[in-house]
């Protein structure tokens, strides 16, 4: 056996193609991740204050907006940090737990999607067994299910990504320490580990994304089944919040991970759309322009403004 000087710290090298906005790239980073904090911690502190809100929908957007905090702040914060000169280097277990909660709540966010296409059905399709059919244990069951399911999707990849020696160099050629970037620094052939998250990924993303489309197919059929024309616009105006954030989701994985040699800065860009630009709009195209969401959080609002008034 030969012996190697293991890996310890990887050099993030950036966005590729940026050198001199920095500056820049910062102040507009740090916009998108304090309005993608705030967004989300305002749609979750509605959901768990109002009781009205506590139906099957809320609930999985409460989900998805403790998705959306955590999945932004997996790459955001070390991306600010080497963009503010505090230095590029991630140790190689920050690397890992970075991989690992990228991939968990990336497939995680397909999962969840899924069944929030699952939850339109159910309340379009079949409207008078909806509560029957979404109730308290079956929801707690499928959100459980996704989270699982996203954990065992990431221990996978990152398993077989760090398992491979790392001996030199350990310039990794991205803004944060992704599967496709990290393998090419691998000291043994990687190929096993590049076929296995391809076709993990991609698998993956095709079942969730089949499985969406038949549920909003069968969506499609029962609103033109809808006599009044509001009761089709309204059905209509529940699904189209979900289909556009399903576009801004799948577009990246489509382009990063489903193409032999996709362009470096254009996966960086789609990449940076994908961990800051969704969740920060993400609130704004499902809830924040909801008057129940609006309704329950002047609700908070009101109530904390008395609580201070009394104190």
């Amino acid at each position: 056996m030969t012996n190697h000087t293991m890996v310890t710290e990887f050099t993030l090298l950036g966005i590729p193609e940026t050198e001199g906005l920095e500056k820049v790239l910062l102040l507009l980073f740090s916009a998108l991740y304090a309005c993608a904090l705030l967004g989300n911690f305002l749609i979750l502190t509605a959901v768990i204050s109002s009781q009205r809100l506590h139906t099957p929908m809320y609930f999985f957007l409460g989900n998805l907006s403790i998705f959306d905090l955590g999945f932004c702040s997996t790459t955001a914060p070390k991306m600010l940090s080497y963009l503010s000169g505090q230095g590029r280097g991630i140790s190689f277990q920050g690397c890992v737990v970075q991989h690992f909660f990228y991939h968990c709540l990336g497939c995680t966010l397909c999962f969840l999607y899924t069944v929030m296409a699952y939850d339109r059905f159910v309340a379009i399709c079949f409207p008078l067994r909806y509560t029957v059919i979404m109730n308290h244990r079956v929801c707690c069951a499928l959100a459980t299910g996704t989270w699982m399911s996203g954990c065992v999707h990431s221990v996978i990849l990152t398993s077989l990504t760090f398992q491979l020696p790392y001996c030199g160099p350990s310039e990794v050629d991205y803004y944060f320490c992704d599967m496709p970037a990290v393998l090419l620094l691998a000291c043994e052939d990687p190929s096993l580990a590049q076929k296995v998250g391809f076709t993990n990924v991609g698998l993956l993303s095709l079942i969730c994304f089949l499985l969406i489309v038949v549920s909003y197919t069968r969506i499609g059929i029962s609103i033109l089944k809808i006599r009044s024309k509001e009761g089709r616009q309204k059905a209509f105006s529940t699904c189209s919040a979900h289909l556009t954030a399903i576009i801004c989701v799948y577009g990246p994985v489509i382009v990063i991970y489903l193409q032999p040699n996709p362009s470096p800065l254009l996966s960086a860009i789609i990449q940076v759309l994908n961990n800051l630009v969704t969740p920060t709009i993400n609130p704004m195209i499902y809830s924040l322009r909801n008057k129940e969401v609006k309704a329950a959080l002047r609700h908070v609002f009101f109530k904390k403004c008395l609580s201070l008034e009394n104190k």
